[in-house]
């Protein structure tokens, strides 16, 4: 029996394949980029949303689809009404192609009634999905963290080789992080389950922005000093940084929701590993070179219309 993951080539996505190739599966993966990882050897097929039964066709005779697929932010002519219909229009195809079961990565605290598009489009998608007719796990992560994580990398990054850090406020809004390979055994497990179901992927440690970021900074040997500022100031020179890396750092509504404590969850921890062991763990390499959002998931050769995956 055959999985499909989409971007399997990404961050989340190239978990769950791992994964699932290393328990002996036969995994393929539909994803804009055309070329495959040496030591993740799978068949590529074109994720584009244009063509639904080119995407029909690329999932015929799979079990179960993994789906990453979604947008951090409104880039290159893709906002989230767009990545919602796109959405729909992968659910439909696999509807048509016999997909078995779907396991879907979401986010915590998911809401249609959500002021922040992200986390009110990712409701929108969860309710397409449970309309479909097709047997669904969803999984809402919090925080993901792992090698080249794009958030707690860049933490690191910035306390390397800076005199201050600047917090957003006055830091006590809370994370619950949760590492990349524990949300590929989560949704992994979630495809295994019977009927349709919802979990939070949330590691065992919540703790506030501030006492992530000193934990970071110890780990990594960092004396930059931390510096509360008002919120909007901030984001003023984080967006100032991006444009000089030619990135997009952090927007104002991740911002927001970092404030708001959207990524924490309201159930019981369901992942294993603890996010200070980790980083005393991978100290070492921790934040040592920059990940740019754009670099990795809108500026690399593709060839079908741009997407992202988690």
């Amino acid at each position: 029996m055959t999985d499909v993951v989409t971007g399997a080539f990404s961050y989340t996505g190239q978990a769950i394949a791992r994964l699932l190739v290393a328990e002996g599966g036969d995994v393929w993966s539909l994803s804009r980029r055309q070329e495959s990882l040496p030591d993740l050897p799978l068949r590529v097929e074109p994720l584009q949303f244009a063509d639904e039964s080119l995407l029909v066709q690329s999932l015929r005779g799979a079990r179960t689809l993994y789906n990453t697929y979604w947008i951090r932010f409104p880039h290159g002519g893709v906002g989230f009404e767009e990545a919602v219909q796109n959405s729909r229009t992968l659910f439909r195809a696999a509807g048509r192609a016999g997909i078995r079961r779907v396991v879907h990565l979401s986010v915590t605290n998911a809401s249609l009634g959500s002021p922040l598009p992200y986390f009110r489009g990712k409701a929108e998608v969860e309710e397409i999905l449970a309309e479909s007719g097709l047997p669904y796990a969803i999984v809402r992560p919090t925080l993901v963290f792992g090698p080249e994580d794009i958030l707690v990398n860049n933490i690191a990054w910035i306390l390397r080789r800076f005199p201050i850090f600047l917090v957003p406020g006055d830091g006590r809004y809370l994370l619950q992080p949760v590492s990349v390979e524990d949300v590929a055994r989560i949704a992994v497990h979630a495809a295994r389950e019977p009927g349709n179901l919802t979990v939070d992927a949330a590691g065992p440690d919540t703790l506030s922005f501030e006492a992530l970021v000193r934990l970071v900074a110890a780990a990594t040997g960092s004396r930059a000093r931390l510096v509360h500022t008002p919120p909007g100031l901030a984001l003023a020179l984080v967006t100032l940084a991006g444009r000089l890396l030619r990135d997009v750092v952090l927007t104002r509504e991740e911002l927001d929701g970092l404030r708001a404590s959207l990524l924490v969850s309201r159930h019981e921890p369901s992942g294993a590993d603890r996010f200070g062991d980790w980083v005393a763990q991978n100290a070492g390499s921790l934040g040592t070179a920059y990940v740019s959002e754009l670099a990795r998931n809108w500026r690399e050769p593709c060839t079908a219309p741009r997407s992202r995956s988690t």
